[in-house]
Order: structure tokens, then sequence, then C-alpha cells
């Protein structure tokens, strides 16, 4: 059986970020997936000469709690991914590196959303100014000794999905995974 993309026969928008394609499928029948538009992504693994992995803390409404995360965001129009981690790791936690690596390139959910997520490690990254996040977030800077943050991981107490994925791209990328 050969497996062919769905026809696409029109498309709504229920929101700017939320669309419904009218799809018709290779034997006949027709549905409505919802899609989720949203801006690619990016997540940083910075670790430190001490071999600190720089982290942050702040609240997540989706799951109504504060938890402890990669830095990351989103890619704005018309800037490189690569930009946009430089950008973000100085925004979230005032640290920089000279030393960025594109580890890994996936989909977030390629089931309902648009958007890619790229992920890169910053080697010996170093505090080279002041945080200078929006508004609306609250974020708190961590500086985990790597074993220590490892063992957050295997304990199960990381629940980011994206952040899990990028921290095993990066411990396979620094030879910590057999």
């Amino acid at each position: 059986m050969t497996i062919k993309p769905w026809k696409i026969l029109e498309t709504t928008y229920l929101h700017p970020y939320i669309r419904v394609d009218t799809c018709e499928l290779s034997n006949g029948q027709v549905i409505n997936p919802h899609l989720l538009e949203y801006d690619d992504e990016i997540m940083i693994f910075a670790l430190t000469q001490d071999r600190e992995v720089v982290l942050i803390k702040q609240y997540r409404h989706g799951i109504q709690n504060v938890i402890i995360e990669l830095p990351g965001g989103s890619v704005d129009q018309g800037e490189r991914p690569l930009d946009a981690a430089k950008r973000e790791l100085m925004e979230e936690t005032g640290y920089g590196s000279n030393n960025f690596v594109q580890i890994g390139f996936g989909s977030p959910n390629p089931a309902i959303y648009t958007n890619k997520l790229y992920s890169f490690l910053a080697m010996d990254a170093v505090k080279i100014g002041e945080q200078s996040t929006d508004d609306a977030e609250a974020v708190e800077i961590l500086l985990l000794p790597l074993e220590e943050m490892i063992a957050l991981v295997k304990r199960g107490d990381w629940v980011h999905s994206l952040n899990i994925s990028t921290i095993f791209l990066a411990l396979a990328y620094l030879n910590r995974i057999s």
C-alpha cells in the first residue's frame, strides 16, 4: 500500500493560528483536521565551562505550574534559528556563547502543529549581560551541575517534552548516552 498526502479541498481559519482543512483521503473519505500554526521554535542546552547547565524556572499556564526548562522561544519572522537561539539565551538568562551547534531539528507534533523545532547546544556559556524578559514573563535563572540536571530527567521531574528531546540530543552530542 502506498500512503499518499491528503488532498486539501478547502481551508478555513477559526482564529489567526487555528486552521481547519477539509481534506479528501485516498479512499474518498472527507475529514476536517484542525491545525495549529505556531512560529518555529528553538531550544538551547547551554553549558558553562564549569559543566553547569543554564536553566530557567517559570510558570506555565497550560499545566498551571512552575517548572524548570531550557531557555528557548519563537523564531521571529525573517530571523534565522541560530540568531533566535542567541537572542533568546541572552534575553532569558543574560548568558551568551561563541560556540553554538545545531544538534537537532524536528516537529513538536506533526499531527496538528505546522511549526518546526530547532535544538542548539551552546558550549562555554558565560554571563555577559542582564536578562530582559517581557512584562508577561517572570523567569528565574538557575545553574545546575550537569549531573544534577541528568538526575532530574532520570527521575521524571522534567515535564516539557520539547526540552526532553533537546536534552537527549545534547547528551548524545556530548557522548553522554551509550
